[in-house]
């Protein structure tokens, strides 16, 4: 049987706010994205050798090898943009029932990534969709904390799981997946679901740099398992997540 594809439910980059205001998500086509974004499409799609040598994700706990990651922090408030201290990514287990309660010491970004300027308006863009679209529209400037993930997804051993925890929360305000690209797979269908209602959405990103964002306190979301074409099949992706104030584990809960 045949995997069936749906198209994504692109909006025009002007529209990104309200959508999110209104139902909680917005997906962006390539060209909008990098519109929104404030860099061109050239300039995003230079970033993505930086997906080439990924080290291993180590935590896996269903024994996989098929995730491969980077991440690294930053701190966004107006145009003030500045990374933070390296630290280990931590979620509650009431948001990642599988990975919850770890402190997973994953390797840092690339400083050539770090410093590239498309890279920079990325994360400024994400911190700056969050501000538009889930705060008064007249509130001063918050300070964005942005986890920034990189993701390769590979099918080496028959399968891979994009989203191994199942359909969750992360525990922030505004969570933006970027397709960076795929190869030799199929697969890999993004579900997106009100927590407060049984309305969802389902499609596939399948065109690089297309984007979906997410009010995180709205929606839960999930990828579906990817299966290879070709000897070599892959996907990687850019998750960034932008939580106000503070960075999970910083605000009262127990990282230890």
């Amino acid at each position: 049987m045949g995997i069936t594809h749906f198209s994504p439910p692109y909006v025009p980059a002007a529209q990104l706010a309200q959508h999110l205001r209104e139902r909680g998500y917005a997906v962006l086509a390539p060209q909008d994205m990098a519109s929104w974004a404030g860099a061109s499409l050239a300039q995003l799609q230079g970033l993505h050798a930086d997906w080439d040598d990924l080290p291993p994700d180590d935590y896996l706990k269903d024994g996989g090898r098929y995730r491969r990651r980077r991440y690294s922090c930053f701190v966004v408030q107006g145009e003030g943009l500045v990374q933070a201290p390296h630290r280990a990514h931590w979620q509650p287990v009431q948001y990642n029932a599988l990975h919850g309660g770890m402190q997973r010491w994953f390797a840092p970004m690339l400083t050539a990534t770090l410093a590239n300027p498309a890279w920079q308006a990325l994360v400024r863009a994400a911190a700056a969709a969050a501000q538009a679209a889930l705060l008064p529209l007249q509130a001063p400037p918050a300070r964005w904390c942005v986890e920034a993930h990189q993701f390769r997804i590979d099918t080496e051993g028959g399968v891979g799981r994009p989203t191994p925890e199942g359909a969750h929360r992360d525990g922030v305000d505004l969570v933006a997946v970027f397709l960076v690209g795929c190869e030799g797979v199929k697969g890999g269908e993004t579900r997106i679901f009100e927590s407060a209602s049984p309305a969802g959405q389902r499609f596939t990103l399948d065109e690089p740099w297309s984007v979906l964002l997410l009010n995180d306190a709205r929606m839960i979301h999930e990828t579906t398992p990817i299966l290879p074409t070709a000897e070599h099949g892959w996907r990687d992706t850019l998750v960034l997540t932008c939580r106000r104030d503070h960075f999970l584990g910083e605000d009262g809960h127990n990282p230890s």
